[in-house]
């Protein structure tokens, strides 16, 4: 069994918490937070100990590996002192808002074979998962035109937009990555525009709500990504992946299955509430392939280098947003 100890105890922390609680390969021991009582809370429902100090948490002889849940703002900080102390590391996105930061890490990290994962959670959703296998069999030919949505339902918190590094970092990057995987090509341009339709505050911190990209890959496909925080209707997410020879779409995802027939019409269930109820059973499948790689020795994904290419590619696209222009992603 791996060792785990948990490092946040906030909203997506406690998600984390009962992955690991739950996962028969993982030894829940500790867990971290700034705010002792709301770690305690957490580990009291889990059934793991509160860790008092960070010294706790990177101890070799009590855990073997760590999943950072913290501040974005920590994640780096954290990384490195797992990488110091020879844990493998499970850290949510991004590495770093600062780019330069994230690629300092991952190279420092890289240099000691350090075994770590990003949580880019929607690889593990099955839909997308079997939209990967699709395009790698070689089914619907060469990837020519990959088309995904990212719809929320409401506005977040301003206070959380305000630290999140804006649309491109926190929301898009999850479908930047999605488009490399199921692809397998790299993006090498982006072009990005966006407005401010939902909430008008945003434009003081230099942030849209509703954007659309377009990413040149290698080969000359294109993506394109449409992303906006607020539908009024649920949580809409889709691809589309069209190749030389078919296409291949994982679908909106409703809450139901269950159609009403009346008289001249036909009423069915609506989408998720929220992403969360969307693609919640994603966060314990990538715990699990990543607790699976530890215990084989296996190849980890997604890897750090991943994580960076995908915060390239948001870069590149915010730098877009600001300038108008076509930019080139520098990895």
């Amino acid at each position: 069994m791996q060792r785990f100890a948990l490092i946040g105890a906030g909203f997506i922390g406690t998600v984390h918490a009962a992955s690991l609680a739950a996962n028969p390969d993982v030894d829940f021991r500790l867990v971290y937070d700034v705010d002792t009582a709301r770690a305690g809370a957490v580990a009291r429902k889990f059934g793991a100990a509160v860790a008092h100090s960070l010294e706790d948490i990177f101890d070799a002889g009590e855990v073997d590996a760590v999943f950072t849940a913290s501040s974005t703002d920590t994640h780096a900080a954290h990384l490195r002192r797992a990488v110091d102390a020879g844990l493998a590391v499970l850290c949510e996105k991004p590495i770093d808002l600062d780019l330069s930061q994230a690629s300092g890490i991952v190279a420092y990290a890289l240099e000691r074979s350090s075994r770590a994962m990003v949580d880019f959670n929607r690889r593990f959703d099955r839909d997308y998962a079997e939209l990967k296998r699709i395009v790698d069999s070689g089914e619907i030919g060469n990837v020519e035109l990959i088309q995904l949505s990212s719809r929320g339902p409401s506005m977040p918190p301003l206070e959380y937009l305000a630290t999140s590094g804006g649309q491109m970092r926190d929301q898009a990057v999850h479908f930047f990555d999605l488009a490399r995987w199921i692809s397998g090509l790299e993006p090498v341009e982006v072009f990005a525009t966006g407005s401010v339709l939902a909430e008008p505050r945003l434009a003081e911190i230099g942030d849209v709500d509703t954007s659309a990209a377009t990413l040149r890959l290698s080969s000359g496909a294109l993506v394109q990504i449409d992303c906006t925080r607020r539908t009024g209707y649920g949580y809409d997410e889709r691809i589309e992946v069209l190749g030389s020879t078919g296409m291949a779409e994982a679908r909106r995802q409703r809450d139901g299955n269950v159609s009403r027939y009346g008289a001249g019409r036909v009423v069915d269930d609506g989408l998720h509430e929220g992403w969360f109820e969307r693609v919640k059973p994603t966060y314990a499948a990538a715990l699990a392939s990543f607790v699976d790689a530890l215990e084989n020795g296996s190849a980890i994904s997604p890897s750090l280098e991943d994580g960076l290419k995908a915060q390239a590619i948001a870069e590149a696209a915010t730098r877009s947003l600001a300038t108008g222009k076509s930019e080139l992603i520098k990895y």
